[in-house]
């Protein structure tokens, strides 16, 4: 059964009694406080519940990012969903405070080959990849991406034995700082630097790093 979205019976969503730049203010403060205090990013369905029908979201979201230019977190949104990171440069105080290891985990080139590869061809089964990569790509390696969240099982394949076809996740596009797949760099790029297609695998133990600006560091509360 599907959970029935929490009512304040008294909350106001209008905020019709205030001046416009006040109600704007108070909008873009509530915003804060949900993308501050949730666990994970928000989906703009979500964001809504909390302004006026009237509310422009994206002009608001925008004018909230600006508010927050200098400031120690970001807006960051990935898809059509929003969250709050810590920015990069403070990553190492957060550590040191939290005692959070350093050597985050990165990917060898060839996972990282394999993830650009569901990225650009999704839905795209097991079976696909290896030929793509002109190897066999282990039901392992698809493990270890689905574990770190970066992927997840999309359609069946029509394929003879229907096989999983997989896709990206919100935390692909977040780690890697992309806002959509729109935002994927040009394939012809990736294949010249070996990520994609047979060269990508003659690397295949070596680590390569997750792209620069990833965002690995979440905001804390």
């Amino acid at each position: 059964m599907a959970r029935r979205p929490n009512t304040e019976p008294d909350f106001d969503r209008e905020l019709s009694d205030l001046p416009p730049e006040l109600r704007w203010r108070e909008w873009k403060a509530r915003i804060e406080a949900v993308l501050f205090a949730a666990a994970k990013p928000v989906g703009r369905d979500v964001l809504a519940r909390v302004v006026g029908r009237g509310c422009a979201l994206d002009l608001l979201l925008d004018d909230l990012r600006e508010d927050l230019r200098g400031r120690p977190v970001e807006l960051v949104r990935a898809g059509e969903s929003y969250t709050l990171h810590t920015r990069p440069a403070f990553g190492p105080a957060v550590r040191v405070a939290l005692d959070i290891p350093a050597d985050a985990r990165t990917l060898s080139r060839l996972e990282a080959g394999v993830l650009m590869g569901i990225a650009y061809f999704q839905p795209v089964t097991r079976g696909e990849l290896s030929e793509t990569f002109g190897r066999e790509i282990s039901r392992e390696l698809i493990a270890g991406l689905r574990e770190q969240g970066l992927i997840a099982a999309g359609p069946r394949s029509p394929k003879p034995g229907a096989p999983y076809a997989y896709v990206t996740t919100e935390k692909f596009l977040l780690e890697f700082g992309f806002e959509s797949l729109r935002d994927l760099p040009d394939l012809e790029a990736l294949k010249h630097a070996g990520l994609i297609g047979s060269d990508a695998s003659s690397d295949a133990g070596s680590p390569e790093p997750q792209a620069e600006n990833a965002r690995k560091m979440p905001a804390t509360a």
